[in-house]
């Protein structure tokens, strides 16, 4: 499947910057994007895969290997060699430049740590997420919501093919990838910690709670949190802080990003077990809130959710500059306006409130308030300019 909006950021990246971090989970299809782009790029382009030894042996001097190369230079699996960031700078500060490079990798947090330190004002990141509704068409839109977004999950032939490549894709990620990056943790300690994120799925963080269940200290289980976020396994939703003159909650919102991965951590591998669990509303809540998200094009630091202690809540509110919307996900098809929504629209100065559920029709409710179907975002909701 072609990923016109992916490819479209990352070429307009590459003309702005000299390098370039198209960052994921393994199996995303960063390799995929990359080797599209290379096609695409009509200048010579050059791969390096940093797991295949030939490429390593390359790489051994790899200023003297990278300094003569023109067009685009693809190094994947970057966080394999997080010492060719100094490399990559000198070479990015050459003029006139002659390669851009596109480095791919999972974003642990040594990765970003020093790429940002060795690239500071010359590197651009670009997330590449699992499918949404705009590249598999609303027709497939249920078939995304419960393989989630992974490529092989998303096409594989049956839902058994797809249970069976999310298990293997869970084992391998605790037991492979994650020890990879340089991080010493017991492969079943973070998979009953992942396990029971899930079971709080689109709740409020409570670390104490996390810490009872597994005899470790509030900081230890934050930086598990911290760690399934930083490998875009975990999403967390920050609290809005405004101060409005009310005891608003503090902790961030959790997320399993995809939610695919999220019902076979919760044992559910058809549809008829996804439609009678107790996540059920949870799951779809997760799921049209990272479509509006994609579509309003909705950047790092402008999401959040709004909830104070007397009882008004906001699932999802996105702030750039002096505009202010809001959203909130009910899997229902007939949508009402609620006490909490007027709260919420009063007290943030929303510029709108949206409403998403699971019907057909776009109507209003109020002013500034219209319910929209999760199946017409693409054509009732425009991106934010």
């Amino acid at each position: 499947m072609d990923r016109p909006r992916h490819l479209a950021a990352v070429e307009k990246a590459l003309r702005r910057v000299p390098v370039v971090a198209l960052l994921g989970p393994r199996q995303i299809g960063k390799t995929t994007l990359a080797l599209t782009l290379a096609r695409r790029h009509g200048r010579p382009a050059t791969r390096f895969d940093l797991e295949d030894p030939e490429d390593l042996r390359q790489l051994a001097d790899a200023k003297l290997a990278l300094s003569g190369l023109r067009g685009l230079v693809v190094l994947d699996e970057i966080q394999r060699r997080p010492e060719l960031f100094p490399v990559l700078r000198v070479l990015a500060d050459r003029r006139p430049a002659p390669a851009r490079f596109l480095v791919l990798g999972s974003a642990s947090p040594e990765l970003l740590r020093q790429s940002s330190e060795s690239l500071a004002g010359r590197i651009h990141y670009h997330e590449l997420t699992p499918f949404g509704p705009d590249e598999t068409g609303a027709g497939r839109a249920q078939r995304l919501w419960q393989r989630g977004g992974f490529p092989r999950a998303f096409l594989a032939r049956s839902d058994a093919e797809c249970a069976a490549w999310r298990r293997d894709f869970i084992r391998t990620y605790l037991e492979r990838d994650v020890p990879q990056l340089g991080l010493r943790l017991a492969a079943e300690t973070l998979y009953r910690f992942w396990s029971m994120l899930a079971h709080y799925h689109g709740q409020i963080w409570g670390s104490s709670e996390f810490a009872r269940s597994f005899g470790m200290s509030d900081v230890t289980v934050r930086r598990y949190l911290d760690l399934l976020s930083s490998l875009f396994l975990v999403r967390q939703l920050a609290p809005w802080h405004e101060n409005l003159g009310k005891r608003l909650v503090k902790s961030p919102k959790v997320y399993i990003r995809d939610t695919g991965l999220l019902h076979q951590l919760l044992g559910l591998e058809t549809q008829a077990a996804l439609l009678r669990h107790p996540k059920l509303g949870a799951s779809w809540e997760g799921y049209a809130l990272a479509a509006v998200e994609t579509r309003l094009g909705a950047r790092r630091g402008e999401s959040f959710f709004y909830a104070t202690h007397g009882g008004a809540e906001l699932d999802l509110l996105v702030v750039r500059g002096r505009r202010r919307l809001g959203f909130e996900f009910k899997r229902t098809v007939a949508p009402e306006l609620t006490k909490s929504m007027r709260i919420a629209l009063a007290d943030l100065r929303l510029e709108r409130l949206d409403v998403i559920h699971a019907g057909e029709h776009s109507f209003p409710l109020a002013e500034r308030v219209r319910a929209v179907p999760l199946a017409r975002i693409l054509q009732d909701i425009r991106p934010i300019d």
